[in-house]
């Protein structure tokens, strides 16, 4: 089928819209008719060179539509179904799978995410020329249409507004995930998140859910450190004027008991991990994608004092479970997603949402269709 898409044709240059050619789903694919796709940093991070995916590349992973057509043995959903599409398309079968962490699954879904591929190693995308497109994520989510893997399909409820729920699909969950799925944090804990985008907004609000007190936002700007506050930060640190790992020491008597770094930069990493306080339980979840290669010093004797650093993949949640579940929680008044939603741009401003995104304009900007 015929279609209108993004294409990054090459590293950090605008993107292109062309008619380019989708093929049907085959066994255990979805076609999807997008209805909104959230732009997100990690599309920013590939349009630099920051990942594996190979250019020319249509872009996007926070797509929610309706689903259009299936191929072959697809249970899950069926045409006329509102789905979220997720980041996290999985086997059910690994170790990671079978362990209830398939954000981790560690076969061929995830490793086709970043190299520009389906699950079985093929491509759906093609100029009019014959020409390949690779994907992004499995997804692809800056077009019309997107043929997904069937597991990385969410069927959501009929009254979930599609231009919001779409940021479950990566940002949103990854930053709720990380503070309900992973860290575990409890009513009265202390929580530190550094860096006030969509993700560090999401783990403020579920913070403020889940009854974490205080609750410290770290940024370099004013006016997002304000934002903070209005998703339930109760103290705010601007990393520009003052050392955060001092400032939060000095607010938590010595350090909080869990710190999220929601920006990919390893110097804030390491001080994520230092603002916890040392004692056994003491949790810093990193959760910014960083460039390949990076790496970042801490101290070590702080091991000694049973402190724990670990990553965490889209919030360490199964996405079918815990998507629906979120959106419950929105639509309930819990969970404040539609105000991470600062814009909503047609395709053909796609380049005004990246730019917007960079300067740090808005928390998220919405693609409609």
């Amino acid at each position: 089928m015929k279609m209108r898409a993004a294409i990054l044709e090459q590293l950090n240059t605008p993107l292109v819209i062309e008619e380019v050619e989708l093929d049907d789903p085959k066994d255990k694919e979805v076609l999807v008719k997008l209805v909104a796709t959230g732009v997100c940093h990690t599309d920013i991070h590939c349009i630099k060179g920051d990942l594996a995916t190979p250019p020319p590349v249509v872009l996007g992973h926070e797509g929610a539509g309706i689903v259009e057509k299936v191929g072959k043995n697809v249970t899950e959903v069926q045409p006329g179904d509102k789905v979220v599409v997720t980041v996290a398309p999985y086997c059910g079968k690994c170790p990671a799978c079978m362990m209830g962490v398939p954000t981790s699954c560690e076969t061929d879904p995830q490793t086709a995410m970043l190299m520009g591929t389906m699950a079985d190693g093929t491509k759906r995308l093609r100029r009019k020329s014959g020409d390949e497109l690779s994907h992004f994520m499995a997804q692809s989510s800056f077009a019309e249409y997107a043929v997904v893997e069937e597991s990385a399909t969410v069927k959501v409820r009929d009254d979930a507004p599609l231009d919001v729920v779409c940021l479950l699909a990566c940002g949103a969950s990854t930053g709720i995930g990380a503070v309900i799925n992973k860290a575990k944090v409890k009513a009265g804990s202390s929580v530190a998140v550094f860096g006030c985008g969509g993700v560090g907004m999401a783990a403020i609000m579920a913070a403020k859910l889940v009854g974490a007190h205080p609750i410290i936002a770290v940024d370099m700007l004013d006016n997002k450190l304000e934002v903070a506050r209005e998703f339930g930060a109760t103290n705010l640190v601007n990393a520009s004027k003052e050392d955060p790992v001092v400032k939060i020491a000095a607010e938590c008597g010595g350090g909080v008991d869990y710190s999220f770094e929601a920006i990919g930069k390893p110097e804030v990493m390491t001080q994520a991990f230092h603002s916890v306080y040392p004692r056994p339980g003491g949790m810093a979840l990193i959760l910014g994608l960083a460039p390949i290669g990076s790496t970042f010093p801490i101290e070590a004797w702080r091991f000694m004092r049973e402190l724990v650093i670990t990553g965490c993949t889209v919030g360490s949640i199964h996405p079918r479970i815990d998507i629906p579940r979120y959106i419950d929680l929105f639509m309930a008044g819990k969970l404040p997603l539609d105000k991470l939603v600062s814009a909503h741009y047609s395709l053909d401003r796609i380049n005004d949402a990246i730019k917007d995104t960079l300067e740090g304009k808005v928390l998220r900007g919405i693609i409609t269709f």
